[in-house]
């Protein structure tokens, strides 16, 4: 435990670092925000795919759903709650540069620019502040030493978000237009819709599979609290579906715009 959460509280602000120094050399002419950001989309980028592959890792190994074990179901979830804390923070240094850029920002680490960035990232705080508070404990001490498996799917909802941060990063390059930033677009609908809401499906499936019953039994057959956590977990996933989707269609229908990232 100890040695995984300290490993990420200190991976992850070093790779983060690292971007912002090496972005100070390549790329001088940028603001501080756009540097910060685009650092920030990286490090984010490295922890989902550290995610996915400790996920497919653990599905790989647990033949029973139920009863098997491996050691990365445990381990991964305190370096996903060192990057939560990381990340927290970095998404309000991102909400201040860009407050700053508008002119509209309050005095660093303020009451009010935290209060105004909690506001603004009220959606995503809520998950992560989830994640941290209410995941993490369900998944180290509740479940007690069942369900590996659930823990290595769940891990796997990140391969989306390499694709995400890429468009964002695209946009941000100004090749919002280019033929990469369609391609990538069809990807993280794609890979969202697998790895976030049939996601969900899969893992009631996969549970009847192994006690040999009907996928629509599952949900009376398992305790509450395991469908409320899914239900909980799915929401945001399916309000956030609706926002690529639309965002989507006005890519696809649409002649190109001009930039409005920076």
């Amino acid at each position: 435990m100890w040695q995984s959460l300290a490993f990420g509280a200190l991976l992850f602000p070093a790779l983060f670092a690292a971007g912002l120094r090496s972005l100070d050399s390549l790329a001088p002419a940028w603001s501080r925000k756009d540097r910060i950001v685009l650092s920030g989309r990286l490090v984010s980028s490295i922890q989902a795919m550290m995610a996915t592959l400790s996920g497919l890792v653990v599905i790989f190994s647990c033949k029973d759903v139920v009863h098997d074990r491996h050691w990365l179901a445990q381990e991964y979830i305190w370096i996903v709650v060192s990057y939560m804390t990381y990340d927290l923070y970095i998404m309000y240094l991102c909400y201040w540069h860009k407050s700053e850029e508008k002119g509209e920002a309050q005095k660093k680490h303020s009451v009010a620019s935290v209060k105004g960035f909690l506001q603004r990232e009220r959606l995503m705080v809520t998950h992560h502040i989830f994640i941290l508070l209410v995941l993490t404990p369900v998944a180290v001490h509740l479940r007690g030493e069942l369900g590996d498996f659930f823990v290595g799917c769940i891990y796997t909802a990140e391969l989306s978000t390499p694709f995400v941060s890429l468009g964002k990063i695209l946009m941000q390059l100004k090749l919002q237009d280019s033929l990469l930033h369609k391609v990538n677009g069809i990807l993280i609908l794609a890979t969202f819709f697998l790895c976030r809401i049939l996601l969900f499906p899969f893992m009631y499936w996969a549970y009847a599979q192994q006690l040999g019953m009907s996928t629509f039994e599952v949900p009376f057959r398992i305790p509450l609290h395991c469908n409320v956590a899914n239900a909980l977990l799915i929401a945001p996933q399916l309000y956030w579906f609706f926002l690529i989707s639309r965002k989507a269609v006005r890519l696809y229908s649409s002649a190109p715009t001009p930039d409005r990232s920076r």
